[in-house]
């Protein structure tokens, strides 16, 4: 059995690392070692998340993933949420998140088959109530960002995010070389929308 931690921070401007150390700490009490760390800056309401699903290839069956949170594993839509919880299955990866205790029980090695059975089933519940309340709270956020942006453009105040002139200058050099657009992508980061938005501006 290896413990693996996952980190998640939905922004770079965010510390993806910052609760390393109560992982760390809470293996350490149970006589546990973290064998690898995956650390990400990827929004939870996404389910494409390429440390996440390294970890999930990485994992043995029996391997623990370890999160601060449950919402740092899942902001996910409900069908998502499911899809993921068929590769944590099929691995046979015990999710223990240090904001759920039932969850604590999955990091031990000594319960008797009836006691763990009963716990995975009450943790597989929590953890799915869980991941629900982290969805309803992302969608909340959301839908609050939107009616104030609705608000702040009736009275003129909303101006949108300021334009990242240097990048786009940058992909536009990139365009202009005749590189493709997963390349330019790939080197700056941006989406393929951004990368069609510079491109239609520069054949303007």
């Amino acid at each position: 059995m290896f413990v693996r931690g996952y980190l998640r921070a939905s922004t770079d401007d965010q510390d993806a690392n910052r609760a390393r150390a109560e992982l760390k700490a809470f293996a350490t009490e149970r006589g546990l070692s973290i064998a690898a760390w995956y650390v990400e800056n990827e929004s939870g309401a996404k389910l494409s998340r390429p440390e996440l699903f390294r970890l999930l290839r990485d994992a043995h069956s029996g391997d623990i993933l370890l999160v601060e949170q449950v919402d740092r594993l899942s902001r996910l839509t409900s069908a998502d949420w499911e899809r993921l919880k068929t590769e944590l299955t099929a691995r046979h990866i015990r999710v223990v998140a240090l904001d759920l205790p039932t969850s604590w029980m999955m990091a031990g090695t000594n319960t008797d088959e009836f006691t763990g059975r009963m716990f995975e089933a009450i943790n597989g519940m929590l953890l799915d109530m869980l991941a629900a309340v982290a969805r309803k709270d992302y969608d909340d956020r959301r839908r609050r960002q939107a009616q104030g942006q609705v608000k702040a453009k009736a009275e003129g105040k909303y101006k949108g995010r300021p334009e990242d002139t240097e990048r786009n200058a940058g992909i536009a050099s990139l365009l202009a070389e005749g590189r493709s657009w997963s390349f330019i992508q790939d080197m700056t980061g941006c989406s393929r929308a951004t990368v069609a938005k510079v491109a239609k501006r520069v054949a303007a």
